[in-house]
């Protein structure tokens, strides 16, 4: 690629771009609340809980949900504040892997950008699988409920329904900028409105068989896999993990986002936060409703613990009504991680990283947006969905490599912004003396994350119940890593990072000129 010597910027935003060295090539039509609504409709709350309530009911029952999620999500507000202070220092759609080549000292700078970037990019691509797959299964859950429970989907209905699906939002996250903007409002509304029905109507309309004491709700662990009570307790924390999910994706949006060293700090960190709180309000009406038979949850023909727990509650016709609503604001989800997930690609792309980078690297001249960019995150994660044919354990490791991946690409720019050894410029949010403890403590709990969450279900996993994460995250990162060093033709070549596309000059500069002499890597 070539630098680009553009016009002089025109804008606030345009003009910080342009001192990271990129030009404005994205139409900048998202307000603070629209970047909001996109992303707390990638938390999402209710039907993000509903796709992974599965993770929190064996290891711990009650307890798990209420205090696992408690103590998670004090964990993942101290990511969330890391993040907002490097997204207000530098707001780019490349964001992280940015970051780490900025703030990594010369010698390490190329190959730590390559690996977030990476997995970054690989973490939102099987975020989108993972969450296609579970909106796929709650669309045969309501066949199975409409049936009477005498509807069980095959792998290949399942995997027809997610490819569906896939597409389906490929083609809603081509749309034209202001349209996703503007339908963001719409999308955290419904996804409100959806919580305070649930919240209102299962304390309403559950039978009192099904309604447990508060000394069973905040105090009942109930362990049902093979691993001692500690350690089951921390593998319900994927749960609040994968709700809290995508903590950059407005990271992502940063360079279509009005204000963006203000207005994507702040949607990090009050999205992070409602989630958490809102989450954990909804985790403790469902364990005050739910009864106390966790085995029959988890074995109910309808295959979604939440389904059948409000099926419980409020029926097979009030089950349905809600369900709907609870598919809908599951594509809205996945929609959006696709949008993020191919801002995340356009970015790297555009500083040459990805295979097919020329081709990747396009804006579509009627719609503003990165449309192949879109098209290429949608087939990757059709291929990672192909995964589900392996069984239950492999569809698992979609969901947990997708939270790993991100803590990976997390972890590394938040160190080097600390051990770098180079200057840092706070942008308007600064946690000042508060931030070394902050990151650190949010790195070694993503650290402690990513070990725990490879771990399987029981002591004495078998081919079908072994956790396959540690295989494909593993994979995943030898084969960019192969492609980094490769003889020749590798990364290693001709990655020089961050490629400047407008020619204004910055601070930096002389650091690119010179580290290839004395970076080996």
């Amino acid at each position: 690629m070539h630098e680009y010597a553009g016009p002089a910027p025109q804008s606030k935003d345009e003009e910080l771009l342009a001192r990271l060295g990129y030009k404005q090539e994205l139409k900048r039509d998202f307000s603070w609340f629209e970047l909001m609504g996109l992303s707390f409709s990638i938390i999402g709350v209710v039907q993000s809980v509903a796709s992974v309530l599965i993770y929190s009911i064996p290891n711990g029952g009650p307890v798990a949900m209420v205090w696992g999620w408690t103590v998670c999500c004090f964990f993942l507000m101290t990511i969330a504040f890391s993040m907002a202070e490097l997204a207000s220092a530098a707001p780019t759609s490349g964001g992280l892997y940015y970051w780490s080549f900025k703030f990594s000292s010369v010698r390490y700078q190329r190959v730590l950008s390559w690996t977030v970037g990476y997995s970054n990019s690989v973490g939102y691509i099987c975020g989108l699988a993972g969450s296609d797959y579970a909106t796929a299964l709650q669309v045969l859950a309501a066949a199975t409920i409409g049936y009477g429970g005498t509807f069980i989907p095959t792998s290949g209905q399942i995997f027809g329904v997610f490819c569906g699906l896939v597409v389906f939002h490929a083609v809603l996250s081509s749309l034209a900028t202001k349209f996703l903007a503007r339908i963001q409002l719409f999308y955290m509304g419904l996804n409100i409105l959806i919580f305070l029905i649930l919240v209102v109507a299962l304390p309403v309309a559950t039978p009192s068989q099904f309604k447990n004491s508060a000394k069973f709700v905040f105090g009942n662990f109930e362990n049902l896999t093979l691993w001692p009570n500690g350690f089951a307790f921390l593998l319900s924390f994927l749960a609040p993990a994968w709700t809290i999910g995508g903590i950059d994706s407005s990271v992502h949006i940063s360079e279509e986002a009005k204000h963006a060293n203000v207005t994507v700090p702040r949607t990090i960190i009050m999205s992070t936060a409602l989630g958490c709180i809102l989450g954990w309000i909804f985790n403790v009406v469902v364990a005050f409703n739910m009864g106390t038979d966790m085995g029959t949850i988890l074995s109910n023909p309808i295959g979604q613990p939440m389904a059948t727990i409000i099926f419980n509650s409020l029926g097979q016709r009030g089950t349905l009504a809600v369900w709907s609503f609870i598919i809908i604001t599951m594509n809205m989800t996945s929609m959006n991680i696709l949008i993020a997930a191919s801002r995340q690609t356009f970015a790297f792309s555009r500083d040459g990283a990805l295979p097919f980078s020329k081709m990747l690297y396009r804006i579509n001249k009627t719609t503003g947006t990165p449309v192949v960019c879109v098209i290429f995150c949608a087939f990757v994660a059709i291929l990672f969905g192909l995964l589900s044919f392996a069984g239950p354990a492999a569809v698992g490791a979609v969901f947990t490599m997708g939270v790993v991946c991100q803590y990976i690409a997390y972890s590394i720019p938040i160190l080097a912004r600390h051990l770098g050894g180079k200057k840092f410029n706070p942008g308007p949010f600064n946690l000042g003396k508060l931030s070394a403890p902050v990151s650190f403590t949010a790195v070694a709990f993503m650290g402690m994350m990513i070990v725990i969450l490879s771990f399987p279900s029981n002591e004495n996993p078998t081919a079908a119940t072994m956790n396959y994460t540690a295989v494909v995250v593993g994979g995943t990162l030898t084969l960019s890593m192969s492609y980094y060093f490769f003889p020749v033709y590798g990364g290693r070549n001709w990655f020089t990072g961050p490629v400047r596309t407008i020619d204004v000059e910055t601070e930096d500069v002389s650091e690119k000129q010179s580290y290839k002499d004395s970076n080996p890597l």
